[in-house]
Order: structure tokens, then sequence, then C-alpha cells
């Protein structure tokens, strides 16, 4: 311990380092990386072949501007399609996560039994009762 009662700096970095959260999310940021490479190969090898296959265009491609200088406008439509799936993906798996935890609780509401008139009664009296003290 370093004076005054504090904690030294590496007590307090390994105690933030352990937390369950920062832990959970460490992690997520690895899978997240590695989804991306997943769906950076998905667009790149399959989805722009099939558009430049259907359609005719080319999504990798260029315009020659000043300079010598060129705006890759293939390369940021395939960004576009990038985010687009990503979030795509990570909605679903929100909802399917949010619907699980729901469901949990929607079970739980159901277990408990309905309050009659009478107890209603009494809580708002001790409620009262309360608030006057």
């Amino acid at each position: 311990m370093a004076k005054n009662g504090k904690k030294g700096l590496v007590a307090e970095f390994k105690e933030f380092v352990l937390r369950g959260n920062v832990i959970d999310l460490a992690v997520g940021v690895m899978i997240g990386g590695a989804f991306q490479g997943l769906v950076t190969a998905l667009t790149e090898d399959f989805i722009n072949p099939l558009i430049n296959g259907l359609g005719g265009a080319e999504v990798g491609g260029t315009i020659k501007i000043y300079g010598g200088q060129v705006l890759r406008y293939g390369d940021f439509i395939t960004a576009i399609i990038n985010f687009l799936i990503m979030a795509l993906v990570l909605f679903l798996l929100l909802k399917v996560v949010n619907g699980i935890l729901t469901a949990g609780k929607k079970k739980e509401e159901a277990a408990a039994p309905a309050k009659s008139e009478e107890v209603v009664l009494l809580e708002e009296i001790r409620d009262l009762l309360k608030k006057r003290k």
C-alpha cells in the first residue's frame, strides 16, 4: 500500500484487469476481430464476385483524379457491405439473447401469484404509515 492508504498503481491495474467485465470485453474484442475477418472474406470472395458477374459492375473500381491520385470507391462499397453484414449479425444475435433473457423473466412473472385486493390495500396503508414517520 502506498501513503495515505491508497493502492499502488500496480495493485489498481491488477484489480482492474481481473474484473470479470474487462476479461469479457477482451474476449468479445478477440472474437469480433476474428468474425470481422470472416465477413471480409465473405464479402471479397463471394459477394463482390457475384455483383461483378450478375451486374457487370466492378466493385473494386477506381476513379482517377488530379495528380495521379485515385478514389477507390470499390473499397468503400466493400466496407459498407461488411458493415451491413456485421450489423445484421449483431442485431440477430442480440435479438436471440434478449429473447432468451426475457423468456426466463416471463416464466418468473407467470409463477408469481396475483395479490388480492386486501393485500394491495394493506401494502398501501403500510407505505403511507412509513411516510408519516
